[in-house]
């Protein structure tokens, strides 16, 4: 079984000259080698380097940088500025960047709520033209997804973070998984899968998460593993979990089937961003 987190970030240390834009709550650095390691040591095949918004917004050059290095290891997705009225021509580069497998949109307070915003329907048109899935980050804003998901049918939606609000820091919400019916609601729409990604931070048991696995049941029974996709969400997880109990609380579960596992931590990926690491 090839396993492949769906999510992980890079950066470097602040320096003048790729200079932060903000701060995310994790380690000082994660390097590429700091990535390639932390895989290594768990038996990570590969990886989706989602180029980091907190430090570097728009700019994906480092992530790119990461993946050259590691051009077997790692494929890439970046956020794109749905404001932005070259945002076509924008995402038309960034299909021709070796390693890409799609786009990303920060559902932030600059993003409209209006699902018929001009901004984001070029974003969504332009990449289901190119194939590239797109990933949102919803949380809070998942009806509006819903809407989204029936006017761009031939584009792929791919939720990150199962849509929910995850912690950055302890404690875990006392009802983390409030908002699962929203999401549910867009199981219907065969254009939206989920990223199971940075699960174990909902946790109020800690590792192995015992309280996560009946909620992810629901997510599993109402989309299928054909659009369900592990990931770690690493650096962001770091204050609940090491990268190893991200990836051992799915690999050795015994609440999923192995072939439920091989789809989830890998498989169903692959058919998505139609990316594989290589065979090492």
């Amino acid at each position: 079984m090839s396993i492949i987190d769906v999510q992980v970030h890079v950066y470097e240390r602040d320096h003048p000259g790729r200079p932060w834009k903000g701060k995310l709550h994790g380690p000082a650095e994660v390097t590429g080698e700091d990535m390639v390691n932390a895989m290594d040591a768990v038996g990570v095949d590969g990886a989706i380097i989602v180029s980091i918004y907190a430090m570097y917004r728009f700019d994906g050059s480092y992530a790119v940088q990461v993946r050259n290095a590691h051009p077997d290891r790692f494929a890439l997705v970046k956020p794109v500025d749905t404001n932005d009225p070259a945002v076509a021509e924008v995402i038309e580069d960034w299909a021709r960047t070796d390693g890409t497998v799609g786009i990303r949109i920060m559902m932030n307070q600059d993003v409209p709520q209006d699902p018929d915003d001009p901004g984001v329907a070029r974003v969504l048109s332009t990449a289901g033209r190119l194939g590239l899935p797109v990933n949102l980050l919803a949380r809070g804003r998942l009806a509006q997804v819903e809407a989204l998901a029936a006017r761009h049918p031939d584009t792929r939606l791919v939720i990150d973070h199962l849509g929910l609000e995850q912690p950055f820091d302890p404690p875990v919400p006392a009802e983390p998984f409030a908002e699962l019916p929203l999401l549910l609601r867009l199981a219907p729409h065969r254009n939206v899968a989920v990223k199971i990604s940075g699960a174990g931070t909902l946790s109020h048991a800690g590792y192995p998460f015992p309280d996560i696995w009946d909620p992810l049941a629901r997510i599993y029974d109402a989309f299928g593993f054909d659009r369900c996709m592990w990931g770690t969400d690493w650096t962001r997880a770091t204050a609940f979990l090491t990268y190893a109990q991200g990836v051992d609380a799915f690999r050795l579960t015994d609440r999923l089937t192995e072939s439920e596992r091989a789809a989830l931590m890998g498989g169903t990926l692959t058919e998505i961003y139609g990316w594989a690491p290589k065979a090492r």
